[in-house]
């Protein structure tokens, strides 16, 4: 059984923020599929979405992308057994103020929060890899290219 990420996005404003996770999710051999449903707005098409996923067997995270208010993370969270990762677009306007929406959540909700794409990602392959050992092989063959390029960049400025 492959394993999902479920990618769902608050509106279509969202995507491209959420083909950053798509393709960074690839490179761990993760399969994703990109949804979308507002919390706030279509309330009702959130939770049939997440039923559908969740009556699926296949091992799975939740990726939320919603900005300003997210309800998005803690109501997917909420619906759902499988982890949650909230990525939040950034965004300019309130200060950055907006991010609070996504790190306060009432007791028993808990999405993780990530801000950058291809780490939600990463995130997302090392909880799937504690299940699935070609995930796992895929994060520490991603960690040894990174501590490589330190080593090497490193070397270059001696």
């Amino acid at each position: 059984m492959k394993p999902l990420v479920v990618i769902l996005m608050g509106s279509k404003a969202d995507l491209d923020h959420c083909k950053k996770i798509s393709e960074a999710c690839k490179q761990y051999g993760l399969e994703t599929v990109l949804r979308i449903a507002s919390a706030h707005k279509t309330a009702e098409h959130a939770l049939k979405i997440l039923r559908e996923y969740e009556a699926d067997p296949r091992p799975k995270v939740y990726i939320t992308v919603a900005g300003r208010s997210n309800a998005l993370s803690g109501f997917t969270d909420g619906a759902v057994s499988a982890p949650v990762i909230a990525c939040p677009p950034v965004s300019e306007a309130f200060g950055g103020a907006d991010i609070y929406s996504s790190l306060r959540m009432p007791s028993g909700i808990a999405p993780a929060v990530v801000l950058e794409p291809v780490n939600a990602a990463l995130l997302a392959a090392k909880i799937i890899g504690l299940m699935d050992e070609s995930v796992r092989e895929q994060v520490k063959a991603s960690q040894k290219r990174a501590a490589e390029r330190i080593i090497e960049d490193d070397a270059s400025v001696q």
